[in-house]
């Protein structure tokens, strides 16, 4: 039995322990915010946080989850109110939208507690998440302006 947190509430899990997280999180819990799109952890679209740091569910095991605290997108803020959100909808940053999800949470982890960030740090920060529509200056731009409503 495998014993974790998902967004503020605890679950216990029996089955595989080799099942992926992205798996857990939309087949058996219903949480379908969290995508899949490469299923080798390059896209970053199954980017959650684990234990607060920002983790590829489709590639993180069940096994590695005991007592393991996961935020997905849908766990953020409870009214979609992070000021990750708010700036991702001020900016207007979603074209297509398959990979915001990931691009968020990576983003909620990057501005955590800064009061400011580079275009450097968010390049660094944000390179491994595609986004097949190209809208990098708004994601860059909406990272700053969550910095300021942070």
């Amino acid at each position: 039995m495998i014993t974790l947190t998902v967004n503020g509430e605890v679950h216990q899990f029996d089955g595989d322990p080799s099942m992926p997280l992205l798996w857990y999180l939309r087949d058996l819990l219903d949480l379908t915010g969290t995508k899949f799109g490469c299923g080798i952890a390059q896209c970053g679209a199954c980017t959650v946080h684990v234990s607060g740091a920002p983790a590829r569910a489709c590639q993180m095991l069940m096994a590695a989850l005991e007592d393991s605290k996961v935020t997905t997108i849908e766990g953020l803020h409870p009214q979609g109110s992070h000021p990750v959100q708010l700036a991702w909808r001020e900016i207007d940053v979603p074209q297509y939208g398959f990979c915001q999800s990931g691009q968020i949470m990576q983003a909620a982890h990057l501005v955590a507690g800064k009061s400011s960030v580079t275009d450097e740090e968010i390049d660094a920060a944000m390179s491994g998440h595609l986004c097949r529509c190209g809208t990098y200056p708004r994601i860059r731009k909406a990272i700053h302006r969550a910095v300021e409503l942070s």
